[in-house]
């Protein structure tokens, strides 16, 4: 498919109204992250470089929050200069209908919704991991012993395992430099176990490249320099981990990485209704895109055109925005309350919005 002139003047149009758009959400957004800044310097006394970095690893998530924000707010400066200097008139007057004058405008909405899951799914949990990563080791100092990724497990002949990593790939869920100690009933360490890795294949856990020292009863040690591999149970699964790692907080995963921890049957009957509700409206959420562009052309067609105001625009936007997280809100704690359909309370915004956009947007097309 080629691009005609309407659609290449229709995009041209809304690009630089969205970058506005873009630019003005994203400055209200980062204001907040460098107050947070300020404190982190000042208060925590962290060094500037990991206090920058945390700004600049929160910023994808605020990009997924402003894209459909900012495309309700190009849409409607855009659509209201070309019915402000009656662009749109001289075009139905030639013959183009209405649906297809703002058909590229529909189609940037689909695209950009793609665009933000993708961010969602694969961008936003990882920029989140190295957050995590850089406030435990950089700015709080917490060391690998006392962090998330370490896990207590009683050993079946009596005593406990304590096995500690410094990270956790969730991609190939594998915990990275990983050591085991075991103690006795006494509590005395009988056996350390140093790996490289230790990767989750099958309900198991498999140590890379691992170095075994007994402690026997008499006091002598006893080593094994190198063993390739070797099983072992650490007694918690990669769900577990990710659970905690994330703070019991499904926002800070992705879809797949949600629908592992529910797999696992091991969440409460609380904790499975908000973990299940989340799933459905992330994958809802970013569609939030066409919605806003299909909403905000008749609305773009108003009074607002002779005005020619580009703060009663934002104004405008921001109550759509508002009224919309409302009903999000509302609809998410209903999705919780009934779980079966938590899938439709997902979808409910989107739909009801999609419903009031069409219908306004015939009467448009009928004008």
């Amino acid at each position: 498919m080629r691009l005609t002139i309407l659609d290449r003047y229709m995009l041209t149009e809304l690009a630089g109204p969205f970058v506005f758009g873009l630019s003005a959400f994203m400055l209200i957004f980062a204001a907040t992250e460098i107050l947070n800044i300020g404190k982190l310097v000042s208060n925590e006394h962290a060094p500037l470089w990991a206090a920058l970095a945390v700004f600049l690893w929160s910023l994808p998530s605020d990009v997924v929050l402003v894209i459909p924000m900012a495309l309700l707010l190009g849409t409607l400066l855009a659509v209201q200069r070309l019915s402000g200097e009656s662009e749109l008139t001289a075009m139905k007057a030639s013959g183009i209908t209405f649906g297809r004058i703002v058909a590229p405008l529909l189609a940037v909405g689909m695209l950009m919704s793609f665009v933000t899951l993708y961010l969602q799914e694969s961008v936003v949990p990882y920029a989140n991991d190295q957050l995590t990563e850089i406030e435990n080791v950089a700015i709080n100092h917490i060391s690998a012993f006392n962090r998330d990724l370490t896990v207590s497990a009683p050993l079946p002949g009596g005593g406990r395992q304590v096995t500690i990593a410094t990270a956790y790939e969730p991609h190939s869920r594998a915990l990275l430099h990983v050591t085991l100690i075991q103690y006795d009933n006494h509590n005395d360490p009988r056996q350390v176990v140093f790996a490289d890795r230790a990767e989750f294949t099958v309900d198991k856990w498999t140590l890379q490249n691992s170095s075994v020292y007994r402690f026997n009863p008499d006091g002598t040690t006893l080593a094994e320099p190198r063993i390739a591999q070797q099983e072992v149970e650490i007694g918690e699964k990669p769900t577990d981990l990710m659970k905690r790692m994330s703070n019991d907080d499904p926002e800070n995963m992705s879809r797949t990485q949600i629908a592992d921890v529910v797999r696992s049957g091991q969440l409460t009957e609380t904790e499975l209704r908000k973990y299940v509700a989340t799933y459905q409206e992330k994958l809802a959420r970013p569609f939030a895109c066409f919605v806003f562009i299909l909403i905000a052309i008749p609305f773009g067609l108003r009074s607002i055109r002779s005005s020619g105001s580009t703060s009663l625009g934002f104004g405008l936007s921001l109550a759509i925005v508002f009224v919309y997280y409302v009903v999000m809100t509302i609809c998410s704690f209903a999705g919780e309350a009934f779980l079966p359909y938590a899938w439709l309370w997902a979808w409910i915004p989107n739909l009801l919005f999609t419903a009031i956009g069409l219908i306004r947007l015939r009467r448009a097309a009928l004008v």
